[in-house]
């Protein structure tokens, strides 16, 4: 886990650029208690390790 700091955006964003799939935004809010994906003003964060097992929260569909 790592935690940045960040001035508006969205939590899309950031699990797309901090761990590679931006459907993962899910795992940070519930990390950081927040329940929007849109940030606003200046922002501090925990960000989880990078897990390409998560689907942020999503069933994975066997095909």
């Amino acid at each position: 886990m790592k935690t940045i700091s960040t001035a508006g955006g969205t939590l899309y964003h950031l699990a797309a650029t901090e761990l590679g799939d931006a459907t993962q935004w899910i795992r940070i809010a519930q990390l950081n208690n927040l329940s929007d994906p849109v940030l606003q003003g200046l922002v501090t964060l925990h960000i989880p390790a990078p897990d390409p097992s998560k689907t942020g929260g999503l069933p994975v569909m066997a095909s």
